[in-house]
C-alpha cells in the first residue's frame, strides 16, 4: 500500500480553507501503482457475483471502469443532473453544506443485477449512501463499496452500515 500512498499528495487549503485535500492525480500517472490500486479494490469482491461496477462522476468514472475491465463486467455511470442522455431515475440528496443530486439511466439495472460501487474517497458518505440508494431504487443489489482512501475522522462508512465497505487508504 505504500506504492499506492506515496503517490497521493496533500493540498493544503483546497477547495477552502481548513481543507487538506487528497489529490490522487500523481497515483494516475503511475501506471503500476494505478493497477495496484485497482486490483487492490477489487480484492474482497472477485470471487461475488457481481454484474456490474459503478462510479460516480467524476473520478469514480476512472477507478470504476477500470475494475468493471479487470472484472470482465460492465460499467454504470452515476452522473449529475443534465448529463445522461437517455430517460433517468433521480435522487436528491444532502451534503453537509447544500445539496446535490444523481441521475442513472432507468435501464441500467435489472432487478437481479449485483453492483459494486467505486469511488476514489469516502469522506461524509453522503454520495456513496446516495448512490447505493438509487441504485437499489432502480432495482439493484449492492455488492459492496471500494474506495481508494476513506477520511476515518469524518464517519461516512456509518451511512453504509447495510454495506461491505472496502477502502485502501485510512486517513
Amino acid at each position: 500500500m505504500q506504492e499506492i500512498t506515496a503517490l497521493i499528495r496533500n493540498i493544503p487549503d483546497f477547495p477552502e480553507p481548513g481543507i487538506q485535500f487528497k489529490d490522487i492525480t500523481p497515483l494516475m500517472k503511475e501506471p503500476k501503482a494505478l493497477k495496484l490500486a485497482v486490483l487492490e479494490l477489487i480484492k474482497p469482491f472477485i470471487n461475488e457475483d457481481i454484474n456490474y461496477v459503478a462510479g460516480m462522476e467524476a473520478r469514480g468514472f476512472i477507478f470504476g471502469s477500470l475494475a468493471a475491465a479487470e472484472l470482465g463486467v460492465g460499467f454504470i455511470p452515476l452522473r449529475k443532473p443534465g448529463k445522461l442522455p437517455y430517460d433517468v431515475k433521480s435522487l436528491s440528496y444532502d451534503l453537509e453544506y447544500g445539496s446535490a443530486s444523481l441521475e442513472i439511466h432507468t435501464d441500467a439495472v435489472d432487478s437481479a443485477d449485483r453492483i459494486l460501487l467505486i469511488d476514489d474517497l469516502i469522506a461524509t458518505g453522503g454520495t456513496a449512501a446516495a448512490s447505493c440508494q438509487l441504485i437499489e431504487q432502480a432495482g439493484g443489489e449492492i455488492a459492496g463499496c471500494a474506495f481508494v482512501i476513506e477520511l476515518d475522522f469524518l464517519n461516512g462508512r456509518e451511512k453504509l452500515a447495510n454495506h461491505q465497505v472496502h477502502s485502501l487508504i485510512h486517513y
